[in-house]
């Protein structure tokens, strides 16, 4: 039920309780046993619809511990004991009335022993590549071995690919399967430990952020290689290169003292053209909360101008938003420096691009969103910071009571390791179920930790524990095409009205209904052919494999800098707030006293 108590729940509800819901609930906690007795004791006979009718945050249940008033981890225990009650009853409301509850997402479900069980056709070809070829196992590692190869992949990679990656990793250490914010300080670590070359499974700008961070850091002569002769692109990332997106910077400018906020899926050329603009920092979605309540904290009066991706702008503004009812001390609990009255004021400050070429699957739209709410409303629920506002929103709820985790893929593989630990701790029979609320293709890594964690916990006399990973796949997708930017005080009516929604994916770009990025066509060319290719013509004598280097840009900027140099900083300036939790001294100085005159 999302705390360490377990809570038992049953109902029944048939024409032999005249249709009433009967309860029965226990728990090894003597006082979530005293709730789960109160609840009871209110539910128990009553209609269906009357149990839905319950609103959890009804302030008339805090006396009782339940509303929005009491204690974090009450409420939590009562909301969750709820919301089991609620799903029992819709599931009585079904049957009654003759109807099937719903055909459930597929997932896959990885037991004890280590061994997964796909339910649905989807998961099936998830699963299919879960245990790879031993044989191109042991030739890739081999060559990995042989010609000192590190490999660095995002989570998104093709099932096969990072099936691969994932076994080979146990006989060579210097493969990494992240996201983003890791991938480069791993190569780093894998020059530093004798690697000549870094091959990048990602899209382009994951390799420009690789082979510049590497020659920050004074490895040079590291090769970085990518994974096709043709350019890797990302639609999040042509966004944020348009004129449009340059028009927005422009609009920052004009606004002292403004800081832009730039997501890492961008190209180094494009963080070097903003940061001449406007003082840039770069961040990811496990960093960007703590990045701008940061920036605010540490300058007086500043205006932050977040962007690409517009999903995730409007879901840090509906967080700050929700941070603004909260108590001073749960505010403090993100950031020591803020409370109510610092969260309001920064909201008018706080601007998000509204915009641009980027093609977003409707994953997690309504009609998912609300199959969750029905069907797993008592499961966790994890979702990416890029998801739509309503998923967004029900993940929020779902880590308020302590059943949800919102944040980067790495946050959420960290959630649901976190509870797999906790459940074989108590060591007793136990079914996770967790929602993916991200693209599939972490799937392979998930398992991968699973099944170490289940082998870890190996020696003890063991419980009967599951953990299951549901895939909320839609059926159905669209494309958003909107310029300009948008502030939290001001009308959402009006820029809905300026929205353009089509119907389906565009063909041949962006993202797929069917996983997101794990099946964008630009993953799609980081193949496990491709890696080989590369790694069996290393050393490359005869320069053939130009054409698959990393970009190292030696030209210049519109002020005459280098563009490598210049976009690098915004990175430097992330890396430094990783390490200190502040603002490096020189943003704070460009953001206060300019960072150089704009070109004419």
């Amino acid at each position: 039920m999302g705390c360490v108590a377990r809570v038992w729940l049953v109902a029944r509800c048939n024409a032999a309780t005249g249709w009433r819901m009967r309860f029965a609930a226990d728990s090894d906690s003597d006082l979530s046993r005293g709730y789960c007795a109160c609840l009871v004791a209110a539910l128990d006979g009553a209609k269906p619809e009357d149990v839905l009718a319950v609103d959890p945050a009804d302030p008339d249940l805090a006396p009782l511990g339940a509303g929005i008033t009491a204690a974090r981890s009450r409420a939590s225990t009562w909301h969750n004991v709820l919301v089991g009650m609620q799903k029992r009853a819709r599931t009585a409301i079904a049957a009654r009335e003759g109807r099937h509850p719903g055909k459930p997402f597929p997932s896959l479900v990885i037991a004890r022993d280590g061994a997964v069980r796909a339910q649905g056709s989807y998961a099936e070809a998830q699963a299919m590549f879960l245990s790879p070829d031993e044989s191109k196992i042991s030739g890739l590692v081999n060559t990995l071995k042989e010609k000192k190869i590190g490999v660095v992949a995002h989570f998104y990679m093709d099932p096969e690919v990072q099936g691969i990656l994932t076994a080979a990793k146990k006989q060579w250490p210097h493969i990494q399967i992240s996201d983003s914010l890791i991938m480069a300080d791993s190569a780093v670590k894998m020059a530093e430990a004798g690697c000549d070359y870094i091959t990048v499974l990602g899209v382009d700008f994951m390799s420009e952020n690789v082979r510049s961070i590497l020659d920050q850091e004074g490895f040079n002569k590291v090769v970085v290689y990518r994974m096709s002769s043709e350019p890797i692109g990302c639609s999040l990332a042509d966004a944020a290169s348009s004129c449009e997106y340059t028009h927005f910077l422009r609009e920052a400018s004009r606004c002292y003292p403004s800081l832009h906020v730039i997501y890492i899926n961008t190209s180094l050329e494009t963080k070097a053209h903003a940061h001449e603009l406007v003082p840039t920092i770069t961040c990811t979605s496990s960093n960007v909360v703590p990045t701008i309540l940061q920036a605010f904290a540490q300058i007086p009066d500043l205006n932050v101008w977040y962007g690409p991706d517009s999903y995730m702008g409007a879901n840090i503004a509906d967080l700050f938003q929700r941070m603004a009812t909260m108590a001073d001390e749960e505010i403090a609990k993100i950031h020591p420096d803020h409370n109510r009255k610092s969260i309001s004021s920064l909201l008018p400050r706080l601007h998000y691009y509204q915009g641009g070429n980027c093609m977003v699957h409707d994953m997690f739209g309504h009609e998912v969103v609300g199959k969750i709410k029905e069907q797993y409303c008592d499961a966790f629920l994890t979702a990416h910071f890029e998801v739509p506002g309503e998923m967004f929103s029900l993940a929020m709820e779902a880590k308020r009571r302590a059943m949800g985790v919102v944040g980067s893929t790495q946050n959420i593989l960290d959630f649901i390791k976190d509870h797999l630990m906790r459940a074989l701790d108590r060591n007793v029979d136990d079914h996770l179920q967790f929602v993916l609320g991200t693209e599939s293709g972490m799937i392979t890594s998930i398992v991968a930790a699973v099944q170490e964690l289940f082998d870890l916990y190996s020696s003890q006399e063991r419980a009967n524990i599951e953990v299951e990973i549901v895939f909320p796949v839609s059926s159905d997708a669209i494309s958003k095409t909107s310029n300009g930017s948008h502030h939290v005080g001001s009308s959402m009516a009006t820029n809905l009205d300026n929205l353009t929604i089509v119907p389906g994916v565009s063909s041949g770009e962006g993202c797929s209904i069917h996983g997101g990025c794990a099946s964008c066509p630009y993953m799609k060319m980081n193949t496990l052919g491709s890696l080989l290719k590369i790694c069996h013509q290393l050393p490359d004598k005869n320069n053939k494999l130009s054409v698959y280097q990393a970009n190292r840009f030696n030209f210049k900027t519109p002020l005459g800098k280098s563009v490598a140099e210049v976009g690098c900083e915004p990175i430097l300036h992330m890396r430094h707030f990783q390490e200190t939790k502040r603002l490096p001294h020189k943003l704070v100085h460009q953001v206060v006293h300019g960072s150089g005159d704009e070109p004419l």
